[in-house]
């Protein structure tokens, strides 16, 4: 048997190669909530909590109840733990069991979500019904020569702390609100161009573009100064800490104690 020349050699290991290629798929799969509306709730509840002043709750056991807020909402957790946050800061001392607290501060959102709007300067997509029976619909699609779509986050907030013991009311925040925003502009088919609080800087379809104002809609947001809750903090060693450790409060009731001494914003007995 004759052995193939080096020229056939080469097909018959070309021809090996081709059959031996594959191809490979990679799944991507998208989550549930977009991150675009994550940070825009994320953020605004960053600032509503950031205007709240927990200072009068300093150095005071306090039991953070959360029973108002809707337990079905996807940003609950996200709210209670920047709140926590702000009150430790604030020098306040947690308490797990309600019963070892003095003060109870109780949290309500009014509101905590995304709203959209958009607007469109050309021709929205349009459906056209079959002239003729049995044939498919005729659809023409959007032509846009400019279009914009705004999303923006909403956080309205209360807060208020009492006695646990005389059910005096000690304190109250007032209602807060903060709003965060998300702009995408198209012109002529190019786009999205995104901007607004949740954007360090202009990006086109996710890549960032360099510094320029977009005025074809309006003034572009102008930066939001981070939140208190999302800075970097350290705190001193000697500051407040917890009692060692706080033993169940006697009700003054139990002891025969009456009258305005059983009032005091504090408990008597430890």
């Amino acid at each position: 048997m004759r052995c193939p020349s080096p020229r056939g050699r080469a097909v018959v290991v070309a021809a090996l190669l081709c059959g031996t290629v594959g191809c490979g798929t990679t799944r991507s799969t998208d989550s549930a909530r977009a991150a675009s509306e994550m940070l825009l709730v994320s953020q605004a509840v960053d600032h509503a909590v950031a205007q709240i002043d927990f200072s009068p709750l300093a150095a005071q056991p306090v039991y953070l109840d959360v029973t108002a807020l809707d337990k079905d909402s996807s940003d609950r957790g996200y709210l209670v733990s920047v709140i926590r946050q702000q009150l430790l800061a604030a020098g306040a001392l947690l308490q797990e069991e309600r019963f070892r607290a003095i003060y109870v501060v109780e949290v309500r959102s009014g509101a905590m979500g995304t709203d959209r709007h958009s607007l469109l300067v050309g021709t929205p997509a349009v459906t056209l019904p079959g002239i003729v029976p049995g044939l498919p619909l005729t659809s023409i699609p959007e032509i846009a020569l400019m279009k914009k779509s705004d999303q923006r986050g909403v956080a309205k907030l209360g807060v208020f702390a009492y006695n646990r013991i005389t059910g005096r009311a000690l304190w109250q925040s007032g209602t807060v609100e903060a709003i965060s925003r998300a702009h995408d502009t198209w012109v002529f088919g190019a786009g999205p161009f995104s901007h607004g609080t949740i954007r360090k800087r202009t990006e086109l379809a996710g890549e960032p573009l360099p510094t320029f104002p977009l005025t074809i809609f309006g003034t572009p947001d102008k930066p939001t100064a981070p939140a208190a809750t999302s800075q970097e903090q350290f705190f001193p060693v000697g500051g407040p800490a917890p009692l060692s450790p706080l033993p169940p409060v006697i009700p003054a009731s139990i002891l025969g104690i009456t009258g305005n001494a059983a009032l005091t914003d504090r408990p008597l007995v430890h």
